[in-house]
């Protein structure tokens, strides 16, 4: 397994991250504990969770995630050889303290009840799960600027999470669902005034929306501030296994009517070209499609995500497929014809 720096940090994470929103909805206790030692015996060290989680959220499992993982490290009394990530809700959630804000407030609650939920004393990644202001994530396009918006300011949610820095906490800060815009404005207050600096960026990346690529790859370079990509696989569309409106019994897009972000007549069309190249050469197409993002020079680490040991173990043999110049150029070939059909 590669391993590569989280920005500045001095933290060596793993090129293959386990993502685990399905634990506690659509994987038991039982199952998420499996995943995450066979995700460790293959050698992932890198742990990616949310207060939120799972996924889709509900007040009647949220919180559920963190403490299957605090039960497992507690069951593996090892904490200190894994790297565990997990993110403060921003706002619009209204069963998460009554609706959760980026302020001193509701940050404290919520690293104290990640903590507690996690049964450790320290998480080594804690991110703003999206932003505080009103801006473009989520598949959201065309910004509109709110010239009386009232959110709170990146600075003063910066200097709350220096507060769990500095308690020993929180080892280190990441953005996800960011713009350019406030990847840079958190580097530039850090510098200007001594707050963390910002170590990763956890956004969406794959063959069907590779938005990252035109205003923040640069970013991940110059700045250091590389990318936790999710949805490598775009909520398991780019399998191929949704192709002409099959819906598998107990996967996402057959149990959950909100996950549409991948499923339009255009992502269509671009998975049915992917996984024709993948099938032409061999491969199975959500390896590829994972290969794929691995190749990338702005990645820090990719969040796999899976609800059996068997999409599991399909993910994890990503990191070994080195794709062809061949497959590279077919591939770029489809992106330009049909350019990121699902920002």
């Amino acid at each position: 397994m590669q391993t590569r720096p989280l920005g500045d940090t001095g933290i060596e994470v793993s090129r293959l991250c386990l993502g685990t929103m399905t634990f506690g909805e659509q994987n038991s206790e039982s199952e998420a504990h499996d995943q995450l030692d066979r995700a460790v015996a293959f050698g992932i060290n890198f742990i990616d969770a949310a207060e939120m989680y799972p996924v889709p959220p509900r007040a009647e499992t949220q919180g559920r995630t963190e403490a299957y993982i605090g039960s497992w490290l507690k069951r593996r009394e090892s904490r200190d050889d894994v790297i565990i990530a997990t993110k403060v809700t921003g706002p619009g959630l209204e069963h998460i303290r009554g609706g959760p804000r980026l302020n001193r407030e509701h940050i404290h609650q919520a690293i104290d009840a990640s903590l507690e939920r996690l049964r450790t004393d320290y998480v080594d990644l804690y991110q703003l799960h999206w932003p505080e202001r009103s801006t473009n994530y989520f598949g959201r396009l065309g910004y509109e600027h709110d010239e009386e918006e009232s959110a709170v300011t990146l600075e003063e949610t910066l200097a709350v999470l220096k507060e769990l820095v500095d308690a020993g906490k929180v080892r280190a800060i990441g953005l996800s669902n960011e713009t350019p815009w406030g990847v840079m404005k958190a580097l530039q207050l850090a510098e200007r005034l001594g707050l963390p600096r910002v170590a990763s960026i956890q956004n969406p990346y794959n063959l069907l929306n590779r938005s990252f690529e035109v205003g923040l790859a640069e970013i991940a370079h110059r700045e250091n501030v590389g990318l936790l990509a999710y949805s490598p696989l775009a909520f398991g569309v780019l399998s191929g296994k949704y192709l002409d409106g099959a819906r598998p019994e107990n996967a996402r897009l057959t149990l959950f009517e909100r996950f549409k972000r991948y499923t339009s007549p255009l992502a269509e069309q671009a998975t049915r070209a992917y996984v024709d190249i993948a099938r032409e050469h061999d491969l199975d197409p959500a390896q590829m499609a994972l290969a794929f993002v691995n190749s990338r020079s702005f990645l820090t680490s990719n969040i796999i995500g899976a609800t059996t040991m068997e999409q599991l173990e399909t993910n994890l043999a990503s990191e070994s497929l080195k794709l062809e110049q061949s497959v590279l150029d077919a591939i770029e070939e489809v992106h330009r014809r049909i350019p990121n059909p699902c920002p």
